[in-house]
């Protein structure tokens, strides 16, 4: 994958800056009997806070996408499908 001037992409782990994370109200969903916190971020993403999870602050984020209820399910099910029970965490195989 490369960025718009022929460069590479490369990801860049860090804390998202407030003016990222703030598109919006926050919302709870509960999934399959797990709960989770929406945070929608300023350019049509969403972070996703595994709140009954076993490690707090754990969860993820995705790039835009429709933001229906049933993506944001679909999004949190497959988290969920990687997740080691065991660890709380996904693992590297």
């Amino acid at each position: 994958m490369s960025g718009s001037d022929g460069g590479e992409w490369a990801a860049s782990p860090g804390v998202a800056p407030s003016s990222v994370t703030d598109g919006g109200a926050a919302f709870r969903l509960e999934v399959d009997g797990e709960d989770f916190e929406l945070q929608p971020d300023g350019f049509g993403g969403t972070h996703y806070n595994w709140i009954s999870g076993p490690n707090p602050g754990y969860g993820f984020s995705t790039s835009p996408s429709l933001g229906s209820l049933e993506q944001h399910r679909a999004n949190i099910r497959n988290f969920l499908s990687m997740v080691d029970r065991t660890t709380g965490y996904i693992e590297d195989e």
